[in-house]
């Protein structure tokens, strides 16, 4: 649902254990089914680091350059950390875990205006998709965030996921910052398109 994302460590998570347990009603895998919401511990690490790949693997397909089984030990760590402080929630379900989300409060070198939370990851598995799970983790998330301080939520999406952009800005998300790439061997612009000069932008805002 959300991207991958490889630059984590410039945040500081949620108080653990901030957010308890919260049932999601589903009717998609089973008409009994229910899905709750928590924060988990170590033992879950594991599990999380196959959903991670499975998030990774999903986002190929929308031009993300980051690899899904090649970066399994340092997402390894990573999750494991965010277990430490709080910075995720998992969904369970038919007592395995169906989907998670990490955040964080950002930090950096410069002064901003506002504390900025951050939603990193999203994903719920394709079984389970489509019963608002996906709504309730970024519930928990964004709760967890304005508990620890947080004035503006934001996150990223590949720009080719469409779907993914859709759910956000029906939550209320706008655009905020545009990211441009191209191939480093894509060749000099042509001087009739040269784009205007312009140095004020910014990496940090």
């Amino acid at each position: 649902m959300a991207d991958p994302d490889d630059s984590e460590g410039s945040e500081r998570g949620a108080r653990p254990g901030e957010t308890g347990t919260h049932p999601v009603e589903t009717g998609t895998r089973s008409e009994h089914a229910s899905v709750s919401i928590d924060s988990p511990d170590l033992d879950a690490v594991d599990a999380l680091v196959d959903l991670w790949v499975a998030l990774a693997s999903d986002q190929r397909a929308h031009d993300s350059h980051i690899l899904p089984d090649e970066n399994r030990a340092v997402v390894r760590d990573t999750l494991a950390r965010h277990a430490v402080t709080g910075g995720i929630r998992v969904a369970r379900g038919d007592g395995d875990i169906v989907g998670f989300v990490t955040f964080g409060i950002q930090s950096g070198a410069y002064e901003q205006d506002e504390t900025r939370g951050v939603v990193r990851n999203v994903y719920v598995e394709p079984a389970y998709r489509g019963a608002g799970i996906g709504t309730a983790l970024m519930d928990a998330a964004e709760s967890a965030l304005r508990g620890t301080g947080a004035t503006v939520l934001s996150l990223e999406a590949m720009a080719a996921n469409r779907e993914a952009q859709k759910f956000y800005l029906e939550r209320g998300y706008e655009p905020h910052r545009i990211q441009f790439e191209k191939p480093a061997d894509s060749g000099e612009v042509a001087a009739v398109d040269a784009p205007a000069e312009n140095d004020t932008h910014s990496k940090e805002d």
